[in-house]
């Protein structure tokens, strides 16, 4: 569980536009006609510039796989020119655009598909019916202090990763409201995470670590790498901005969205209550951190690790459960002085928690009952279990 690295200049331009945007929608979803034809054209305008931007990019892979082709084939033998062209291809063929894969194979991590769990996928179906789309098809376990969903493969298939430490510190309902969210998200859409964008800003973010500048000596060809770079680099910079420019207004919308779906599936309380969780997300990772170090510890002469991943989630809970309502609104306010996202492309949490409880208080659309809270748990139990083994052996995962 590695400290987070120091952000560049992109990832802190993403986190200003991040705190505006999300500050913009804040104040257009509380106008009235939020919904209306104004809020569709910003909406649409952005997404078809989006579109031309991402295409333009591919184009620029295209291009260079072709004069590659060219240089290699047609100008066999003329000096150093298929040389050249051999190196564009291998480069369109490190910028093409990427499907993803499960990667399975190369993982430790409990991968649950429907035979493994059918309690949660059912629940996930029953949660996805309730928001309007399909459940998912891949549930992968992992120990990070997060949720998300994602797509893969040529089928765009889908696969939601839930972070034990997090899941862990929440109750029955709460855990509705989370699958609400992530869920929702495949609902409401979203034009950074899909196919086309998507992959255009893994290819800008490939074109940023080639051409980055390189700063480790001061010797003439690190001079010279950086001269000859400068011109393709602030290009790249420049399609990366207006890329960001182009799909963060729209990916914040889709935060507050996947907010209001976990409120109508698991009630606004539940729904306020997950967002504030992201306040302590550093009480969590250190409780976590605290058993990793315990885990190495010897007692009898033998690691105290192969008999601490039981109950390694329940003590992480319940250390987090001691944190007093006091400090979750202390946290709260310096959260309104600050600014606090969970990432560069999410709103500010303080204004994802007042857009929701400035809505009506409605009763859940889907209420977990213990029973059906219990025979989930002892479901995930296993896998759980595996994941735990996993942090305390590696200290990440």
């Amino acid at each position: 569980m590695p400290d987070e690295p120091e952000p560049d200049r992109i990832e802190r331009l993403r986190r200003t536009l991040a705190h505006r945007y999300g500050e913009q929608l804040f104040a257009d979803l509380a106008a009235p006609g939020a919904d209306g034809p104004a809020a569709s054209h910003r909406t649409g305008g952005a997404a078809l510039l989006a579109t031309v931007l991402a295409l333009t990019v591919h184009g620029l892979t295209v291009g260079l796989a072709v004069l590659g082709l060219w240089l290699l084939v047609a100008r066999w033998g003329e000096g150093l020119q298929p040389a050249v062209g051999g190196l564009l291809l291998a480069l369109a063929f490190v910028l093409r655009p990427r499907f993803g894969r499960a990667r399975k194979e190369l993982s430790e991590l409990p991968f649950l598909e429907r035979a493994d769990a059918p309690r949660l996928f059912a629940l996930i179906d029953e949660i996805g019916a309730g928001v309007g789309t399909r459940g998912v098809d891949l549930v992968v376990l992992d120990a990070s202090v997060n949720a998300s969903v994602g797509a893969y493969g040529i089928r765009r298939r889908r696969v939601l990763v839930l972070g034990m430490p997090l899941w862990a510190t929440l109750d029955p309902q709460e855990r509705i409201a989370l699958l609400g969210h992530e869920i929702g998200h495949y609902a409401h859409g979203d034009t950074r995470h899909g196919f086309l964008v998507g992959s255009a800003l893994g290819s800008l973010d490939t074109w940023r670590y080639m051409l980055a500048r390189s700063d480790d000596g001061d010797t003439l060809s690190d001079t010279f790498i950086n001269v000859l770079t400068a011109l393709p680099r602030w290009a790249v910079h420049g399609l990366t901005v207006l890329l960001d420019g182009a799909t963060l207004r729209a990916t914040q919308r889709a935060e507050y969205l996947a907010d209001g779906a976990a409120a109508h599936t698991a009630g606004h309380a539940a729904a306020v209550a997950v967002l504030q969780r992201q306040f302590v997300s550093r009480s969590i990772d250190s409780a976590l951190r605290r058993e990793v170090v315990g885990a190495r510890t010897r007692v009898g002469g033998r690691t105290r690790r192969e008999v601490q991943a039981e109950g390694l989630w329940e003590r992480v809970a319940a250390e987090v459960r001691t944190v007093p309502e006091r400090e979750y609104e202390r946290l709260r306010r310096v959260a309104e002085l600050r600014g606090h996202c969970v990432d560069s492309t999410h709103p500010p949490t303080h204004l994802r928690i007042r857009n929701l409880e400035r809505g009506e208080p409605r009763p859940p659309a889907l209420a977990l009952a213990p029973d059906r809270a219990a025979a989930l748990d002892a479901e995930l139990a296993a896998p759980a279990h595996k994941v735990a083994a996993l942090v305390l052996r590696d200290g990440e995962v």
